[in-house]
Order: structure tokens, then C-alpha cells, then sequence
């Protein structure tokens, strides 16, 4: 177990855990470089990979802004991330956080922050598949109707 915690750090590029200097996403030469997707922490990157879906790169803030909890922007990875965007002529970022309040002051506090320098898009969200809509929440129905797209 120490052993282990010696062994992995954090990836230069992205701040997912990694044993190497760049993480193996980072290091993939197949994966889409222009496109990131920004999440809270590294479990959410593994949850993402798992759906085979996306084929970009991550960026981990390390958490979310929380003033209550004495967590601003200047204790995350955002610079990091500016940087990145700027000089990589990032094309699209994907802001995937989730709705807490914490995700969402973090979310808009990106979205104003990046907006200037590339294009910024969030995850949808909605129902889960066999949600009911008599129990879903007033906000959660919002947002899946938000999130609607059309048919292909």
C-alpha cells in the first residue's frame, strides 16, 4: 500500500493519478488533443472512460470552488487549465461537473472564464434510464429539457 502511494502521483498535463510523468490518456497518440474535457476529480475520468464514448483529453481540477469550505479558484488546477487552452489551441471544452452547488458555481465561474478563448459546452443532465417522471425533482426535469436534442 505505501509502496503504491510512492508510485503514483499526478500527470503533468491533465492531474489524473498516474505512475509516469503524462498518464496514459495523455500519452494515447490516438486521442482527439483539441478537445477537453474539464471534471472535479479523477474517479470522474475513470467513470467517463468507462462508457467508451469520449475520445479527448481530461483535465481534473483537483475539486470544486467552495467557499464554505475555504476552496476558491486559486486551490484548483484553473490556471493550469487556461494555460492549456491558450497554448494548445484547444478547440473545445467540455465542462463535466456535477450539479451540486459547488459544481455549478465552478461550472459558470469556467464557462465566463473560458468562454473568451474557445468553445465551452457542459453535459447534459436528466433522467436516469427507468427514472419515473412523477419522482424526478422540479430542477432535474428542467435540466432534461434543457439538455433535449433531436431525433436523428
Amino acid at each position: 500500500m505505501v509502496q503504491a502511494k510512492q508510485q503514483v502521483g499526478l500527470c503533468q498535463s491533465c492531474f489524473h493519478l498516474s505512475a509516469e510523468p503524462l498518464c496514459n490518456i495523455c500519452r494515447h497518440p490516438q486521442r482527439d488533443s483539441l478537445t477537453l474535457c474539464v471534471v472535479a476529480d479523477s474517479r470522474d475520468v475513470i467513470a467517463l472512460e468507462k462508457t467508451r464514448e469520449y475520445i479527448g483529453k481530461y483535465h481534473v481540477l483537483g475539486g470544486t470552488i467552495s467557499p464554505m469550505d475555504g476552496i476558491g479558484p486559486e486551490q484548483l488546477n484553473i490556471q493550469s487549465l487556461v494555460t492549456r487552452v491558450g497554448t494548445q489551441q484547444i478547440t473545445e471544452v467540455i465542462i463535466a461537473i456535477s450539479p451540486t452547488i459547488e459544481g455549478e458555481t465552478t461550472t459558470l465561474y469556467l464557462g465566463r472564464l473560458l468562454k473568451p478563448l474557445t468553445k465551452v459546452t457542459r453535459i447534459a443532465f436528466g433522467l436516469p434510464m427507468g427514472g419515473d417522471l412523477e419522482y424526478a425533482d422540479e430542477v432535474t426535469l428542467a435540466r432534461a429539457l434543457e439538455g433535449r436534442r433531436e431525433f436523428d
